[in-house]
């Protein structure tokens, strides 16, 4: 028997793990009718003659029956969710402030599916921030799924060489405790109660809404990923909501420690329990769910050692295997964040030899060469798939210069540290170590030399990231400047001076990387996974370079050739004259060199 809420011949068939016997509460308007729920097995059970598609549930335990329980399983929510202290006051009711399940008829099946190709471009890209304010999307979608199936998104998707969209978190989150007091709200979306129930701010449309926008990228040959979080819930630390998880059963959705308390291995109070077969059986359910319902081609795992924890990293845990021989999930693409904060939590090049992985080393390497006290030999290491981590066969790494956590590419080049005060919190939170770089004033700058140096760095970052080895991976914006005015942790700046600004677009730093994908493309050689032996690295003036060279002649750049076909591949990075120079035999030379004219419109 299946956990959550199916539909039968005579009604609806309710069934949850708990610990403690559950009341069923069914709500019509604000009346609520509550059902004893009765074991069958390992959950809990009650079957419902005369309901149907559209009932609103959830549930009560004995832990505090004052607090209204929302289905782990739960496939749509009535509301949003909204953080208020009585939901963290035990013996306060809540059933006016916690969203109701919503009965739905499962949709059938999805058949299409684009396979994701290793070496391709990533486009990492929060829901509401990207479509906010995109002028062709309608004003009725601006901020939903709904819009990234606008021909406008799609048209810009494929100018610039996208081959998959991987969605920040679009499952129903709830805001940090502290944000409603600062007139603050969570847009990031990494804090969920539900797994399988998306936002109603994002997707008023529920699973239906994904499932179409998925089916308009996919008929552009683009595939989709969902960054998902499994690693925690928005529940928080012992001072949190009761909202699901804690209420059910606390002790086997959450690790504790020997002495009763929560484990933090997350940062964000606590840590789910994913080795524990409940926990492990919601996770995969909810992958498949997205796989079946909505056509999902692939995962990435917000934290994922937390999958392997019980309570160390385990690289041969369970949950990979299942995935693996899972009929429904095989061959999708999984990509791990591999790291957390809980003791060995650092993880890069430990996980399955079929997941991606985020490359911490290659942004840092690729921005201190940039900002002129990296190592010529670790760029080069990067650049050529990074074999110190996953061997010199294939590899699994997923490049990138920014992501949403961190600075932007045009505030890696403009900021040397980070400006968080609109977080309120005494721009204490965010990365202290960014490896960014200012060219000598802080900020914006009407300087026209420091704007150009800036925008030959900015370009420099970009052409990089086209000419190196595996997967790649850009966010939404920085491939035409987006800033966030210094800000490296915007997850709670849900607003315009934060949201990506299409009418201010540096449209030549635009033309520029579409330029060098376009040239990655007509190359596969430069991002297959494969490593290749038969590289040659050159210094600036052509001579072969000997270990010795990498700190000398070779410091401040190098040459690498490769061979494709009939055709003669040149990179050339310049850290002198801020220059990254794609070159082939058959096409013209890309190269990132100012000045760069910024435009609006």
């Amino acid at each position: 028997m299946s956990p959550g809420a199916v539909l039968v011949a005579d009604g609806v068939r309710f069934a949850v793990h708990a610990a403690t016997q559950p009341t069923l509460c069914l709500f019509h308007g604000k009346a609520e009718r509550r059902i004893a729920m009765a074991r069958a097995g390992a959950l809990w059970v009650a079957t419902v003659p005369g309901a149907g598609e559209g009932t609103r549930y959830g549930f009560r335990t004995e832990t505090d029956p004052a607090k209204l329980l929302v289905d782990p399983y739960a496939t749509e929510i009535d509301v949003p969710f909204a953080w208020h202290p009585d939901l963290a006051e035990p013996g306060r009711e809540t059933a006016h402030l916690v969203p109701k399940a919503v009965v739905r008829a499962p949709m059938s099946a999805v058949d299409d599916h684009v396979t994701f190709t290793p070496g391709g471009l990533i486009y990492e890209l929060n829901v509401r921030g990207f479509t906010m304010l995109h002028p062709e999307v309608p004003e009725a979608q601006c901020g939903t799924i709904a819009a990234l199936g606008h021909p406008a998104v799609i048209a810009h998707l494929k100018r610039i060489g996208v081959d998959a969209v991987e969605l920040m978190p679009v499952a129903a989150w709830i805001d940090e405790r502290h944000l409603p007091p600062l007139g603050l709200r969570n847009t990031w979306g990494y804090n969920p109660i539900t797994m399988m129930a998306l936002d109603p701010r994002i997707a008023p449309g529920g699973i239906a809404e994904l499932r179409a926008a998925v089916a308009a990228l996919h008929a552009a040959e683009i595939a989709v990923i969902l960054d998902v979080v499994f690693n925690h819930s928005g529940e928080s630390d012992v001072h949190g909501a009761t909202l699901s998880f804690r209420g059910l059963d606390g002790a086997t959705y959450y690790a504790h420690a020997p002495d009763g308390s929560l484990i933090n291995d997350t940062g964000t109070g606590n840590t789910l329990r994913a080795g524990h077969p409940v926990v492990r059986r919601l996770i995969l359910d909810t992958l498949r769910y997205f796989v079946e319902h909505a056509g999902v081609d692939g995962f990435r795992f917000d934290l994922a050692p937390v999958l392997a924890r019980d309570p160390g990293f385990d690289p041969q845990a369970a949950i990979f295997a299942e995935i693996a021989a899972d009929p429904v999930l095989r061959g999708r693409t999984m990509i791990a964040e591999p790291w957390d904060i809980g003791p060995g939590g650092y993880q890069l090049g430990a996980f399955p030899q079929t997941w991606l992985e985020w490359n911490d080393r290659y942004r840092d390497d690729v921005r201190r060469f940039w900002r002129g006290d990296g190592d010529a030999g670790a760029l080069a290491t990067r650049l050529a798939g990074s074999s110190d981590v996953f061997g010199d066969t294939v590899t699994r790494t997923v490049n990138f210069v920014a992501a949403h956590d961190g600075f932007t590419l045009a505030d890696t080049v403009a900021y040397a540290e980070r400006h968080n005060a609109a977080n309120g919190e005494g721009n204490r939170d965010g990365h202290g170590q960014n490896y960014s770089w200012n060219n000598g004033v802080e900020g914006p700058t009407g300087d026209v030399s420091i704007i150009e140096k800036r925008q030959a760095d900015a370009a420099a970052l970009l052409l990089t990231l086209a000419a190196s080895r595996g997967t790649i991976q850009i966010t939404a914006g920085d491939e035409f400047g987006r800033s966030q005015a210094g800000n490296n942790n915007a997850y709670a700046q849900d607003n315009a001076e934060f949201w990506i600004d299409w009418g201010g677009r540096d449209r030549a730093l635009e033309a520029l990387f579409a330029q060098a994908m376009a040239w990655r493309r007509r190359h596969p050689a430069v991002g297959d996974p494969a490593i290749r032996h038969d590289a040659r690295w050159l210094s600036l003036d052509g001579q072969p370079l000997t270990a010795a060279d990498w700190q000398g002649a070779a410091s401040q750049g190098f040459v690498l050739q490769l061979s494709e076909a009939e055709d003669s591949i040149a990179i050339r990075i310049d850290r002198t004259a801020r220059c990254v120079t794609l070159g082939a035999s058959d096409v013209p030379d890309v190269r990132s060199v100012p000045p760069f004219s910024r435009s609006s419109g």
